[in-house]
């Protein structure tokens, strides 16, 4: 029927012949829709829980009050000499490795040689070594500290909160008076556990029980449960600078103190904004494991470090 009408003016049947289509298209729509599900109707059950199931749902410190509770903020107690609160960057003035806490390095054992001697072969060759951050494991301590990210420092009464712009990493300082929890009911983690306390001019943080799991030092030296780590910290420069003496030990894994300086500088027009990592971003990552896989597939240039395909 559009072909007959079509045969006086070719414009008329452009149109007719558009229209035709539109129709069709709309006609397709329809069927699509029409192929849809219904939506199910959702009917879920609900159990109620009794006071004493939820009261354990909560995981508590027998003894003592966490640090946020208003009695705990609010017990009497001598006013800290300082305060930290505010966002810190580390100090990379004196070069880019600055961020490392080696050398100078205690002797170490057996592994810790293994990664002096293996990080700078693994580098000669374009090769990440231990690359446990780039797989998304966290820094843990003390590496988190110097990520070339703010930190987020909140100090209350009873703890500091430090959050890491690096990946949300937060780490808890706390100031209440308590002690370290058993270590046979400790669950380790990479930021270990610090308490903190004052001597004179000085925050003195002692930290341990950590999760040794891809948990490095520099370019893959290992700590252990046993390793422990204080820092003294102290503000400078009318409070515009933050300095930490790092002093580290572990009688498996090195023999001594491990000792480091560092300092942050406060950064006053910045705030720490949400990261995560996710995998599947590190392979636009040449310096991981998985970036450079991707790389070397994708033949880029020697720029990166990862020669051309032939």
């Amino acid at each position: 029927m559009v072909n007959r009408l079509c045969s006086g003016s070719m414009a008329r049947c452009g149109a007719m012949l558009a229209g035709a289509a539109l129709v069709a298209t709309v006609a397709g729509g329809a069927a699509a829709q029409d192929e849809t599900p219904q939506q199910p109707e959702v009917v879920r059950t609900y159990t109620p829980l009794s006071a004493e199931r939820l009261n354990d749902m909560v995981p508590k410190h027998p003894g003592y009050l966490g640090a946020l509770a208003p009695a705990n903020l609010n017990a009497a107690r001598p006013e800290a000499p300082f305060s930290v609160t505010g966002t810190w960057f580390i100090d990379l003035s004196q070069g880019f490795n600055h961020y490392l806490f080696g050398p100078p390095y205690p002797r170490f054992g057996p592994e810790g040689i293994q990664a002096l001697i293996e990080a700078p072969q693994a580098q000669a060759r374009g090769e990440t070594y231990r690359d446990a951050i780039g797989q998304c494991y966290p820094p843990g301590m003390p590496m988190l500290m110097t990520r070339v990210w703010p930190h987020a420092f909140i100090q209350l009464p009873t703890a500091i909160y430090v959050i890491s712009g690096f990946n949300n990493s937060v780490r808890t300082i706390f100031l209440d008076g308590r002690g370290h929890s058993d270590s046979n009911l400790i669950v380790p983690s990479y930021n270990g556990e610090s308490i903190g306390r004052w001597e004179g001019d000085t925050l003195v943080v002692h930290t341990t029980y950590f999760e040794a799991d891809n948990h490095w030092i520099d370019h893959g030296i290992p700590i252990s449960f046993d390793t422990v780590i204080e820092e003294r910290i102290r503000l400078l420069e009318n409070g515009t600078v933050m300095e930490v003496e790092y002093t580290m030990t572990d009688p498996t894994l090195w023999e001594g103190e491990w000792k480091s300086t560092k300092r942050f500088n406060r950064q006053d027009y910045t705030d720490i904004n949400e990261s995560n990592c996710i995998l599947a971003y590190n392979a636009n990552l040449p310096g991981t494991d998985l970036g450079r896989a991707e790389a070397e597939e994708r033949g880029q240039s020697n720029v990166e470090g990862i020669p051309q395909h032939d």
